[in-house]
C-alpha cells in the first residue's frame, strides 16, 4: 500500500480528498487532450503520406526533364539560362495554437502573379524538356514547403502526446493511488482512534458507576 507520509488527522484527510478530487478532474482532462492530441496527429500523418508521395512523384519528374534538357543541351548553356531567374519565393512563418501545441503555419508568397515570370530564359535557345523541369519544380515547391510544415508539425504533437501520456500514467498509477490509499489509511486510524476514546469513556463510565455504587453503599 502507497501510503504519504502524513499525520493521520481530519484536516489532512480533508486536505486529502480535495486533492484527490483535483486529480481526478485533472486525470479526465489529459486525457481528453490525449486523445485529442491524437487524433489530429493521425490526421496529420495521413496528409503527410499523401503529400510526401505527390512531393516526391513531382521531383521524379521534374529530374526526368531535367536529365532530358541535360542531354541535349550543353552545362554552359544551361547555366546560363537559369543565371538570372525573374521569379521570387519568400516564406512567412507563423505560429498555431492546437492543444497548447505551437505548430507552425508557412506562407508562401511569390514576387510576381504570372506564372511565365517562371522562366527566366528566353525559348529560342533552349530545350522543351528544360520548361517542364521548370514548371514540375515550380509546381512542387509550395507542397515541399508544405510537407515541411506537417513534419514539423507531427514531431511538436509527438512530443507533446508522449508527455501528456506520461502525466496521466503518473496521475493513474501514482498520484491516485497514493491519495486513495492514504485516505484509507488516515480513515482506518481515525476510526481506530474513535473506538479507542469510547472504549476509554466506557470504561471512565463504569468505574464512575461503580464508584457511585460503592458510595451509596457504605452510605448505609
Amino acid at each position: 500500500m502507497a501510503v504519504l507520509n502524513v499525520n493521520p488527522t481530519r484536516m489532512e484527510l480533508t486536505n486529502l480528498k480535495r486533492k484527490l478530487v483535483t486529480a481526478r478532474r485533472g486525470h479526465r482532462l489529459l486525457k481528453d487532450k490525449r486523445d485529442e492530441l491524437m487524433r489530429r496527429f493521425l490526421d496529420l500523418v495521413r496528409e503527410n503520406k499523401a503529400l510526401r508521395k505527390e512531393v516526391e512523384a513531382g521531383i521524379k519528374q521534374a529530374n526526368v526533364a531535367m536529365s532530358v534538357a541535360g542531354s541535349v543541351m550543353s552545362s554552359k548553356a544551361l547555366e546560363v539560362a537559369l543565371m538570372l531567374p525573374t521569379q521570387e519565393m519568400s516564406i512567412d512563418i507563423t505560429e498555431k495554437n492546437v492543444m497548447s501545441v505551437l505548430i507552425p503555419e508557412f506562407s508562401v508568397h511569390f514576387k510576381t502573379a504570372n506564372e511565365n515570370d517562371i522562366y527566366s530564359y528566353g525559348f529560342a535557345q533552349t530545350c522543351g524538356e528544360l520548361d517542364d523541369a521548370v514548371k514540375a519544380l515550380s509546381a512542387v515547391m509550395p507542397k515541399m514547403i508544405k510537407l515541411a510544415e506537417i513534419e514539423k508539425s507531427c514531431r511538436l504533437m509527438a512530443d507533446e502526446i508522449e508527455k501528456t501520456r506520461r502525466r496521466v500514467n503518473a496521475l493513474e498509477h501514482v498520484m491516485i493511488p497514493q491519495y486513495e490509499d492514504t485516505i484509507r489509511y488516515i480513515t482506518m486510524k481515525l476510526d481506530e482512534n474513535e473506538r479507542s476514546t469510547i472504549t476509554r469513556l466506557m470504561k471512565v463510565k463504569d468505574m464512575i458507576a461503580g464508584a457511585a455504587i460503592e458510595k451509596a453503599k457504605s452510605g448505609y
